[in-house]
């Protein structure tokens, strides 16, 4: 797993070049996010198991079908199995969140997945909405605990998995 610091810097040496301007940008902008970013996460490592049972139920409110027989969290099992996944997503955003960086992402949870989904019949559809409504929780409780206002940094590791999780063919 890479960070942003560590990724820019293995970019920059692949080419063979000195940091630039932007490179210096993002490195300052990584750095001064930093303690927004520690503190989102220890919010988020706080309450995750809430995070997901919220999320969970406003997914199956928005989307009652997914409980009804034959949707793909019918039964206690499934039902389960998609609060499980819920948090994993949630706990690889952290990860992704602390790191700046979306690569763990890559490596830990879109890989496989692909591979897992395709073959139960999974739809990526409500995933991808389940990934979008514990961002807005999880902005909402952030903005709330620490008086961040301005909390678009989070928006980057749920956007990131929901992007590749809708583009995929799953």
């Amino acid at each position: 797993m890479r960070d942003a610091v560590t990724s820019l810097i293995r970019n920059y040496d692949v080419t063979g070049r000195y940091l630039d301007r932007n490179a210096i940008d993002s490195l300052k902008d990584y750095f001064d996010t930093g303690m927004r970013r520690v503190q989102a996460a220890t919010i988020i490592n706080s309450n995750a198991s809430a995070i997901v049972k919220q999320a969970g139920l406003r997914l199956f409110d928005e989307l009652p079908e997914l409980i009804r027989p034959g949707g793909n969290a019918y039964t206690t099992r499934r039902y389960a199995a998609c609060l499980r996944d819920m948090d994993y997503y949630l706990r690889y955003a952290t990860y992704a969140l602390v790191a700046g960086d979306t690569d763990v992402l890559d490596e830990r949870v879109l890989e496989g997945l692909r591979e897992t989904y395709n073959s139960l019949g999974v739809p990526c559809g409500p995933t991808v909405r389940g990934i979008q409504i514990m961002k807005e929780i999880v902005k909402d409780q952030v903005a709330t605990a620490t008086g961040i206002e301005k909390t678009d940094f989070l928006d980057q590791p749920f956007d990131y998995m929901s992007r590749e999780l809708g583009e995929k063919d799953l």
